[in-house]
């Protein structure tokens, strides 16, 4: 028996307008879930819903099923600019309508607000004043809330709008029964204001201050509650304004100007000082500084040259530079990072979909409660108007928009700053999943360690030529090399003698493959060798030490005399140490797996603190790793940034990705690090478990706000005005606490004395090159010229 394989679906997005509160994503979730094989995911802070569909669900059904809900959809368009998209022209047309709506309502209401609660400023037929004044607001200035009700009512729902519409009819119909048949009409009729709602004599009482003060705050409540969702999306907005529009296209050695839509891979463009680097390149001539902060969150400035690659939004903030794009459009790192920001903020946590399910069935409830109010005042015997005043009051102050807000907000805030701070998380399971970590696994290799050969230590004899002049004869004569373990040497070298002036030249090369080679430079013979048994005594001592130290050791030796020992090894990434460090003060244990030796894993693991090492571990092995570690309970992420990790950031709890790693890595995490920084996993755990932290006091207070007004309101001891404007201020409180995360600073690196021992792995136990301090900041650099070492390049000085 054969089963059919199962389609491949599609993801469409779609912008859903009309959306107020929880009721209406629950709602349009629903709709969308009743069309075969199509899964929805609605978000109300950003208006957007995600859908899963297959193939032969044709997004325009997807459109019709959303409106024959009740509310807008549409496709959104593509932009012409993809990495813009910061720019939306309706959005700012439907702010201006909504700003003149409340500020009209605001003019026609506050007068009767003030007359109803002052009793001393009622002159003689104040109330028919505040009748005409209160009829355009309970109409038009409350429209939008009618209109949707009715457009749920077509369509059997209740949302928000129900119940604010409502609340708005029946305090009106009330007030004008009482004016025109229950005597409230008559002239010299005073009326007292209270907080709590009053039974009056007979029905000559009006509420007219509900009537208008329900919408006037429902509407500035909303305004203000846009705005402040407009603030959680401030980061991904940032991110895209910082993409160029025109960019300088050098050919045939004439300079135009073109729009950035026009600039294709391959192409040469110019960058000047001051100006953003258009997109993604690689430099071909010039040297600068670029400034990579508003991309992944790097403050210090990033020295490039000829080979060097450059990001798309950095600014360039030195000298002149041509660059060769090698991607553009969709495809740069500011796309893709504009990208996973959005996808991120598309999500939802655990806890917002049983707020959404509990929104769900919240209105129908809240009607049931509001007419069983109703029934029980009145059958008691109580006056109609009290009657209809807790009625109301259940009506209005029931929100649900803070329950549809909790999560969203905050996500939104939080994927914002992260990004900021060259954080990357896809999404809401990415943030839980940080937030309970307590096993992390570190691959060495371009994790911990730069994967880059750089030279660790020159120890040169006693009375001979000095690390100096050995350092550039040796640099001179591997300039010829393509030997990795060569070009770290030449690299160094130049940056350490780059006062000197250039390296001389070499000639009468030679290459002597697994023995090293040799060549003549100002007329000496200079072999840059493996080390053999015939040492000199002060030399002897340096090799164990390289050798405990994983290191390459490598024999300068000047016409026929040995003058230095030079040791070449992979050098850890500078706040390693503070990274692993804070990792265990949050709680979270590292454990080292790599592919590598013995002897180098167990190097870098002691100079990092690491107890737990996993040595010379395939792909499979690491797999193995952390389905063992899961198996006994751990909640276990993996960091890793090649191919061979991707099985285990597959197959972990939470897989992070650092940002300088293969496209594989980073398609298999769930977290990025944007600059290939291993000190912002701290930061990211830490903002991690400030966002869920925002998230439930956000799901603590939309419950237990509705757990204590509801029932007040319906023992009649919540006035109907004040009910708005608890309602309002809600919600406003729910969006201003996840704006706060917008603020979220990561904790400053502390200096302690073991950050430049384990920043070069090569403290008192390896020692220093040169015999002098070496900040590890600029130590640890990686060379253009230097590549990615090998198994083979660890083992020996093979060629």
């Amino acid at each position: 028996m054969t089963t059919e394989p199962a389609p491949r679906m599609t993801t469409t997005d779609l912008t859903v307008g009309g959306m107020t509160c929880a009721a209406c994503v629950r709602r349009v979730e629903k709709k969308l879930a009743k069309l075969d094989g199509v899964t929805a995911t609605v978000n109300l802070a950003t208006g957007r819903a995600r859908v899963s569909h297959p193939p032969d669900v044709r997004p325009e059904e997807l459109v019709a099923t959303v409106e024959q809900a009740g509310y807008t959809a549409a496709l959104p368009a593509p932009p012409k600019r993809p990495e813009r998209q910061d720019d939306d022209p309706g959005a700012g047309e439907e702010t201006r309508a909504e700003r003149h709506r409340l500020l009209v309502t605001a003019l026609l209401a506050v007068p009767v607000l003030v007359l109803s609660m002052v009793p001393a400023w009622q002159f003689r037929n104040w109330q028919w004043l505040c009748f005409v004044l209160a009829a355009p607001v309970a109409v038009w200035g409350a429209w939008p809330f009618h209109m949707r009700a009715l457009r749920g009512l077509r369509h059997s729902a209740s949302t928000m709008d129900t119940l604010v519409s409502l609340g708005v009819a029946a305090s009106f119909s009330w007030s004008a029964y009482a004016l025109f048949l229950g005597g409230a009409g008559a002239p010299g009729m005073r009326m007292p204001f209270s907080l709590l709602p009053s039974a009056s004599d007979g029905v000559a009482h009006v509420y007219l201050e509900a009537a208008v003060g329900v919408p006037l705050f429902v509407l500035a409540g909303r305004f203000l509650e846009a705005r402040a969702r407009h603030g959680t999306g401030a980061a991904l907005r940032s991110l895209a304004r910082i993409a160029a529009k025109e960019v300088t296209v050098r050919e045939d050695g004439a300079e135009r100007l073109v729009p950035i839509e026009e600039l294709t891979a391959g192409q040469v463009f110019v960058v000047r000082p001051g100006e953003r680097v258009a997109t993604d390149g690689e430099v071909v001539q010039g040297n600068s500084a670029v400034d990579l902060s508003l991309v992944t969150g790097e403050s210090e400035p990033v020295e490039v040259g000829p080979g060097s690659t450059v990001v798309g939004g950095a600014v360039n903030a030195g000298g002149l530079l041509l660059v060769r794009a090698t991607a553009v459009g969709a495809d740069t790192q500011l796309a893709r990072i504009t990208r996973l920001v959005t996808e991120a903020q598309a999500g939802k946590a655990r806890a917002q979909r049983l707020a959404d399910a509990v929104a769900g069935v919240f209105v129908p409830v809240v009607l049931a409660l509001a007419v069983t109010v109703l029934g029980f005042w009145l059958g008691a015997g109580a006056d109609p108007q009290a009657a209809i005043t807790a009625s109301v009051a259940v009506l209005v102050v029931a929100c649900p928009c803070a329950l549809g807000l909790a999560t969203p907000t905050a996500l939104m805030a939080a994927t914002g700053r992260g990004a900021q701070l060259g954080v990357l998380v896809r999404g809401p399971q990415g943030l839980e999943g940080l937030q309970h970590v307590d096993t992390v696994v570190l691959d060495k290799t371009g994790t911990l360690t730069s994967g880059h050969m750089s030279v660790a230590r020159v120890t040169a004899v006693p009375d001979g030529l000095g690390k100096e002049a050995v350092l550039r004869l040796a640099g001179a004569v591997e300039q010829g090399s393509e030997h990795p373990l060569g070009r770290a040497v030449v690299a160094y070298a130049r940056r350490t003698l780059a006062e000197q002036g250039p390296l001389p030249d070499v000639r009468d090369f030679r290459a002597e493959t697994g023995r090293g080679v040799r060549g003549v430079v100002e007329g000496r013979l200079v072999e840059v060798l493996a080390p053999d048994d015939e040492l000199p005594a002060s030399l002897a001592d340096a090799l164990p030490v390289a050798e405990a130290a994983a290191h390459t050791p490598v024999l300068v030796r000047v016409d026929g005399t040995t003058q230095a020992l030079i040791e070449v090894g992979d050098v850890v990434r500078p706040g390693a140490y503070r990274a692993v460090d804070r990792l265990r003060r949050l709680g979270v244990r590292p454990v080292l797996a790599t592919g590598d030796r013995e002897a180098p894993a167990r190097a870098v693991a002691s100079a990092l603190g690491i107890d737990e090492v996993h040595a010379r571990c395939t792909p499979e092995d690491k797999a193995d790793l952390v389905r063992e570690l899961r198996e006994r309970g751990r909640r276990v992420a993996v960091v890793g940034d090649g191919v061979n990790d991707a099985a285990a950031l597959a197959g972990a709890d939470l897989g992070i990705a650092m940002g300088t790693g293969t496209d594989v890595a980073i398609g298999a995490a769930d977290v990025t690090l944007v600059r290939g920084d291993i000190e912002a996993l701290g930061d990211a755990v830490r903002l991690a478990r400030r966002t869920l932290g925002t998230i439930r006091v956000n799901l603590l207070w939309a419950f237990g706000y509705n757990a204590v007004t509801v029932p007040l309101a319906m023992v009649g001891l919540l006035n109907p005005m004040v009910a708005a404007v608890a309602m309002s201020v809600s919600s406003l409180f729910v969006v201003g606490n996840s704006l706060r995360l917008r603020a979220w600073q990561p904790t400053p690196g502390r200096a302690r004395r073991h950050d430049t021992a384990a920043a070069t792995v090569t403290s008192t136990e390896m020692g220093r090159d040169m015999g002098t301090a070496t900040d590890p900041e600029t130590e640890t650099e990686t060379e253009t010229e230097t590549e990615t070492e090998t198994e083979t390049d660890r083992e020996g000085y093979g060629r």
